[in-house]
């Protein structure tokens, strides 16, 4: 079996890139106790199936992925410790981020994506974790995320008909032209039962208003606080500039709530500042890219307390940097 393959099906990584990164940093394997280690080199590598596996090098596996190493790395950083705040995770994908705010103390993540089935099976089933799919972070407001929360952890109750089911034909009795075939009344409610109904102050049973549908949460989600106000948001997003999101997160953010950022300069620059391959090879945009989120900031009334270097670089290659901001009282 391959390398890569034999440590994603044995348990000891959640992806074939997360697999490729643990080979990088060492992985050997051997079929008994007396037998010797053999390296890995490659992932493209045969390793039998019944192999006893260890890595030389376990921190890529410390969360779902390696995002989560970022965001440890930045927490760490700037000193902010997470216990017992709500947090939320904008460009949730696998859960990298959400992953390490649990392990560091965080009560709940509500996670925002405009995917769809990326998180991870062992996040998606935790009760302190709220799942929102298919929703622009751009577009977000506090009234869309509760409502986009409460569709999340509930199943839809109520005797409402689907859109697509098309309602009976109340003139099936009639033919093409209008003309009365064959009609048996002997079910309909006659009009003296309309007139004592209507001296009762009462309506006809057949003519009683169809429950409308509504939502129920699931079993052990009853107590989930859906509030959309939070300490701490945090985010990785792609393919956008920050610019263009945090408008719409900071009406999310609790009176001094803070935001902690990865910034990645290719999605904050203009395409002609972009070299081939989507890297950043000018490093005086840098401080181009900076400015222009830091003033972004200013403008929204938040107050950036650091700036800093990612702690490890995008998966591309690219440099990438976190912002660490704070709302006003």
């Amino acid at each position: 079996m391959r390398a890569d393959v034999f440590l994603v099906e044995s348990g000891h990584a959640t992806t074939r890139s997360q697999a490729q990164r643990l080979i990088a940093a060492g992985v050997e394997w051997r079929l008994s106790p007396l037998s010797p280690w053999q390296k890995v080199g490659k992932n493209g590598d045969e390793i039998p199936s019944v192999a006893e596996l260890r890595l030389l090098d376990d921190a890529e596996v410390k969360y779902i992925s390696r995002g989560g190493l970022k965001l440890e790395g930045a927490l760490k950083a700037v000193g902010l410790s997470v216990t017992g705040l709500r947090c939320l995770d904008v460009g949730q994908s696998t859960g990298g981020f959400t992953d390490c705010l649990l392990q560091q103390g965080a009560v709940q993540v509500i996670g925002v994506d405009v995917g769809q089935a990326q998180l991870h099976e062992s996040l998606r089933s935790d009760v302190r974790v709220v799942c929102v799919e298919g929703l622009n972070a751009r577009s977000v407001t506090a009234q869309t995320l509760k409502e986009a929360c409460e569709q999340a952890i509930s199943d839809p109750v109520g005797g409402a008909v689907a859109d697509d089911v098309q309602p009976e034909n109340p003139y099936r009795w009639m033919s093409g032209d209008g003309e009365v075939t064959d009609y048996d009344d002997s079910d309909d409610v006659s009009d003296d039962d309309i007139e004592a109904d209507a001296a009762k102050g009462g309506t006809p049973a057949d003519t009683e208003p169809t429950p409308r549908s509504g939502l129920r949460r699931r079993a052990g989600y009853d107590k989930v606080d859906t509030t959309p106000s939070f300490e701490l948001i945090v985010g990785d997003l792609s393919f956008i500039s920050l610019t263009l999101v945090l408008p719409a997160l900071v009406p999310l953010l609790a009176p001094e709530g803070q935001l902690l950022m990865l910034v990645k300069p290719q999605f904050e620059l203009q395409p002609g500042q972009v070299g081939k391959g989507g890297i950043v090879r000018d490093e005086s945009l840098y401080a181009v890219v900076e400015q222009r989120i830091r003033d972004c900031c200013a403008g929204l009334g938040l107050t950036v307390q650091a700036w800093l270097d990612s702690p490890i670089s995008g998966g591309d290659g690219n440099r990438e940097f976190f912002v660490f901001a704070r709302r006003a009282a």
